[in-house]
């Protein structure tokens, strides 16, 4: 209930605040009339699809980030740390460079490449080699990245300012896409929680319980990948919600995958609305810098608790 209060308050806060205030009573008013006012115009075409874009954003991540501890039992697991999202990041940065059309669905290709280099790389080394994997993918794609913004030209601008994170001109465009990342990984990941349940408890365990492990674990990679995809290529690289709200909603609801996803949505839309609004107001920084010197931290932290 309480991180359902903070999400509405941080949502209040966000469409009424920006350049200048308007009153939640004139935001309503405005949300439900047909009016031409600048007012109108700014809550309607910036302010809400903003709004909705972050706090999407944060949900898919946040829940992305339950799907793959649980899948793997490690608490670091999370898009960034198995390079999914950097693999969305090298495909995004290479669909930049070759024309705006071509960034979602590069985006998708690099998530998917990363998962299966992470993949390949762990492979018959069972679960705990995963992460490890990821920090190797993570590295190989984090030089390809760099020879991208050295070969971008006066390109180059547009690709490190899209690598940081922001929600700055996002549009209904934008907020229709994460919308159906939303459901594209919250629906499917909700009906296979209890299978999520079982594996977490370690390999081989599940298939005990009659879980389909493989088949459970490839739908749900996949489509953690589009989810991510969606969201980088987007609104560039934003680490870290998904490794530290898995842990907040554990904390608050604990372990059962379905409760932890539900109430790490609305965490993780809370947090990254936050973080937007923060962003916003020390002069439109990006918001992926303000989650990384959050999320640090309590990476490092994480690290020295395992």
């Amino acid at each position: 209930m309480l991180p359902a209060i903070i999400l509405i308050a941080i949502s209040v806060w966000r469409i009424s605040s920006g350049e200048w205030d308007i009153s939640f009573p004139d935001v309503i008013r405005f949300l439900l009339t047909d009016s031409n006012s600048p007012e109108a115009i700014v809550i309607n075409s910036v302010r809400l699809p903003r709004l909705l874009c972050s706090l999407l954003t944060g949900g898919i991540l946040s829940v992305s980030g339950v799907i793959l501890q649980g899948l793997l039992a490690n608490p670091l697991a999370e898009p960034y740390t198995l390079g999914i999202a950097s693999g969305a990041a090298f495909g995004a940065a290479i669909g930049i460079l070759g024309g705006a059309f071509m960034v979602m669905p590069c985006a998708f290709a690099g998530a998917i490449g990363a998962l299966i280099l992470t993949g390949a790389i762990a492979r018959n080394g069972g679960r705990e080699r995963i992460i490890l994997a990821g920090v190797i993918s993570n590295a190989v794609l984090s030089a390809g990245v760099t020879f991208l913004k050295a070969v971008a030209g006066d390109k180059i601008g547009a690709v490190v300012m899209w690598l940081m994170g922001s929600f700055s001109g996002a549009g209904w465009g934008d907020a229709r896409a994460v919308m159906a990342g939303a459901v594209i990984v919250g629906v499917p990941a909700y009906v296979m929680g209890n299978a999520l349940d079982a594996m977490s408890l370690g390999e081989d365990r599940a298939s005990v319980l009659g879980v389909n492990e493989g088949f459970v674990r490839g739908v749900l990679l996949v489509l953690t990948s589009i989810g991510v995809a969606l969201c980088v290529s987007s609104f560039g690289v934003i680490g870290f919600v998904g490794l530290l709200v898995p842990h907040i909603s554990r904390g608050i609801v604990g372990a059962n995958h379905r409760r932890v996803m539900v109430n790490a949505f609305v965490v993780g839309a809370g947090l990254m609305g936050l973080a937007d609004g923060v962003a916003q107001r020390m002069g439109e920084i990006p918001a992926g810098v303000i989650t990384a010197v959050a999320g640090g931290p309590f990476f490092c932290w994480v690290l020295a608790k395992k």
